[in-house]
């Protein structure tokens, strides 16, 4: 894909990962759209470096709608979806509460899954899009304390291959990108300490990921990427 005709939807796209990804893609010539929950940070955040703001919560079935139809309105097309939006919740199994479950699964599964219903409807149309799931390590590899977390990109990386062999004949492409330990806000809202330092991988080694997938020619795509710190302490 030339990013140049890049017509994108970043979910979660105000701060951390989201952000970072957007900025990459409007310096590159793409239009983009970031979504969120929170309208006024989210506003600040699209001026600040170039996307529209689109406010709207992914797990609401009625928003991840009129989210995908306000990205193909505004730009007068839609080609990449990056399915960013996520929360998280941790705790030993013998404190998780249903309530937690389900509100993280709201949000990282349910929710994904709505938003890139709606952008496949499009592509397919189209015949032509692509589908970019940020999951996580977490998803490779069960860990303490992450019942709530580590079960829904377990069953990220599951719904994309699901949505890979639906799409594929369509010319669409689903991607997989799992980072692990990022320095952002995410951390910080679950009450984990991070030190920044030069061994952390930080947001934009993740825009620069995405930047790779997407950049690969069309008559091919990578099925799944994971980004590790090479030597973090």
């Amino acid at each position: 894909m030339r990013l140049e005709d890049a017509k994108v939807l970043v979910t979660g796209g105000s701060a951390g990962i989201g952000l970072e990804v957007a900025r990459a893609l409007v310096a590159r010539g793409g239009k983009v759209a970031i979504s969120g929950r929170d309208e006024g940070k989210l506003r600040q955040a699209a001026t600040t470096i170039g996307a529209t703001a689109i406010p709207g919560d992914v797990s609401v079935e009625a928003d991840a709608i009129r989210m995908v139809r306000r990205t193909i309105d505004t730009f007068g097309d839609y080609n990449v979806l990056v399915n960013n939006a996520g929360i998280g919740s941790f705790a030993p199994l013998l404190e998780t509460t249903a309530e937690d479950m389900r509100r993280v699964w709201e949000v990282n599964v349910l929710g994904a899954t709505m938003v890139a219903r709606e952008s496949a409807r499009h592509f397919v149309q189209k015949k032509y899009g692509d589908i970019i799931n940020i999951s996580s390590t977490s998803g490779l590899r069960g860990g303490a304390g992450s019942s709530a977390y580590g079960s829904t990109k377990f069953a990220l990386r599951g719904l994309t291959e699901t949505w890979r062999a639906e799409l594929r004949t369509h010319n669409v492409r689903v991607m997989l990108l799992n980072p692990s330990e990022v320095v952002t806000e995410f951390a910080q809202r679950m009450g984990h300490a991070q030190q920044v330092n030069p061994s952390k991988l930080l947001p934009v080694d993740i825009a620069h990921a995405v930047v790779a997938m997407l950049t690969m020619e069309d008559r091919g795509f990578i099925p799944e990427l994971s980004v590790w710190a090479t030597n973090p302490r």
